[in-house]
């Protein structure tokens, strides 16, 4: 089995590429279009992690050199979001049920906001691997929230802001990449799943609270990841 890692940033795989150093796990680094690639064989399995660097065009191209270059047949993104819904506070754990683009609007022409001709509106994450991270989370007695997630170009920072997006699109939570990588995979009928944990509550203070606690939001997420990758049959002992 090829499995894809993918964070945007480098405080988002750093916790990956440690926990794999720290067991002695030899690391293949690639650099391909301007980016890098940690690539670490157990057993019979090929894991390939990569920080795509932040925005949906840079989590694109990296997904489809996941699957194109590398041959990956499942994708996970892990990282961090702003929270949209009152419920969700730091730290919490979200996975992606279905994924849009907020940042999309040719309305002009009748269309629905986030949509794009000879495409969907929504993106639907993987059922199988969305399942086996809801068991991954009881049996680590952790509490996995779901819902929809909204990307864009855009770090939201803004009240009003919060509240479009939230209500024209029922998310729950707010991020720059989780969609575009949700495209990739659906074009190349890749199974993916978006785990974010929530760093910021998108609201006024978000530029703030982000700084303060994307490192601990991101390892976090890496962590999880980490147990669903052991879940799906990957025995890092």
């Amino acid at each position: 089995m090829t499995i894809g890692i993918i964070g945007a940033m480098i405080e988002e795989i750093s916790p990956l590429i440690e926990f794999f150093q720290t067991r002695g796990f030899a690391i293949e680094v690639s650099n391909l279009g301007g980016n890098s690639y940690h690539k670490v064989e157990i057993n019979s399995h090929k894991l390939f992690v990569a920080y795509s660097k932040i925005g949906k065009v840079h989590a694109a191209i990296t997904a489809t050199m996941m699957v194109s270059h590398f041959g990956c047949e499942q994708i996970i993104f892990t990282g961090v979001a702003g929270g949209l819904d009152s419920s969700l506070k730091v730290g919490d754990l979200l996975i992606a049920t279905k994924l849009l683009q907020h940042d999309v609007d040719i309305s002009a022409f009748g269309h629905p906001l986030g949509f794009i001709p000879e495409s969907k509106l929504y993106l639907q994450a993987d059922e199988r691997l969305n399942t086996l991270a809801k068991q991954v989370a009881k049996s680590l007695g952790r509490e996995l929230k779901t819902g929809i997630i909204a990307s864009g170009d855009q770090f939201i920072c803004d009240e009003d802001k919060k509240r479009w997006i939230a209500q024209n699109f029922q998310a729950v939570a707010v991020e720059m990449e989780g969609a575009s990588v949700a495209v990739v995979c659906d074009s190349f009928r890749i199974p993916f799943c978006i785990l974010r944990s929530i760093s910021d509550s998108a609201d006024g203070k978000a530029d703030v609270s982000f700084d303060e606690f994307l490192g601990q939001a991101a390892k976090l997420s890496a962590q999880f990841s980490i147990e669903l990758i052991k879940a799906l049959g990957v025995e890092f002992a």
